[in-house]
């Protein structure tokens, strides 16, 4: 004889228990599991509380035609020298020695900012002199466009004018000329200026800053949620599989209203 379904209804089963038992030990282990886990794992991840961030931006740097060489020519200390400060070439008299100078600022992505310079000297020298070591001064004018000021802060401290130059004298924003890589040739022709090439890249630059009120909320939030899920599931697992199987001593109590199928 076949046998069929006539009514059918899902039974939801309660498992109570007191205070002071075991299960409920159970139950605040899992909670903890599900809820703290996920803090502690973001928090070894380095990452829990940004205190300083960095962004990227490309600096407007600006060749200032301000130029100073010195140029050895002998073991002994003899030298000449040029600037483009008059004052200092009239004390340089007889060492003072009027170097040919070329330079070409290049915008590769046409966004209005240098990315490329590209300097070149030519220093007359007599026949007798050589030259044996080059010092020379280029000056730019670096322009970054960080804010001491954060508009997201709700709190009135951060507009304080006193706290907003103190930030502006506090900023640490040094560039340097990394990884130079000098080239020196020999051989130069009798009668032929000593010449000096220089190219300088102008790269992007990260700086630091302070991160706004909200900035440090977002990526704890996002790790906390990516965490969660399987701190979730599992434990809720356990607590089933423990609750059916009564290996914590519960009451079970059926109670619901039936629905139909």
């Amino acid at each position: 004889m076949a046998f069929y379904d006539v009514y059918s209804h899902p039974a939801l089963i309660r498992y109570k228990t007191s205070v002071c038992t075991k299960a409920t030990l159970f139950l605040l282990v899992v909670l903890c599991l599900t809820y703290i886990s996920p803090l502690l794992v973001a928090y070894r991840s380095h990452g829990f509380w940004i205190k300083r961030s960095t962004y990227e931006e490309q600096p407007d740097v600006r060749f200032q035609y301000q130029t100073l060489l010195v140029a050895a020519t002998s073991p002994r200390g003899d030298y000449v020298a040029w600037s483009t400060f008059p004052r200092l070439n009239d004390m340089l008299g007889a060492n003072l020695r009027i170097p040919s100078v070329s330079v070409r600022e290049d915008d590769h992505n046409r966004d209005g900012k240098s990315d490329l310079l590209i300097f070149r000297l030519q220093l007359p020298i007599k026949p007798e002199e050589q030259v044996y070591s080059v010092q020379l001064l280029l000056t730019f004018s670096y322009k970054l466009f960080v804010s001491v000021i954060d508009g997201s802060s709700p709190f009135a401290s951060a507009y304080n004018l006193d706290g907003i130059i103190r930030r502006y004298q506090e900023r640490n924003l040094t560039t340097v000329l990394s990884c130079p890589m000098p080239v020196w040739t020999v051989g130069r022709a009798a009668g032929s200026p000593f010449q000096l090439d220089a190219e300088i890249r102008l790269l992007h630059l990260l700086p630091p800053f302070p991160p706004g009120f909200w900035e440090p909320l977002k990526p704890p939030g996002i790790q906390n949620f990516g965490f969660f899920f399987p701190f979730f599931g599992l434990p809720q697992g356990y607590r089933g599989f423990f609750s059916q199987t009564q290996f914590f001593p519960t009451v079970p109590v059926r109670a619901g209203k039936a629905h139909r199928s």
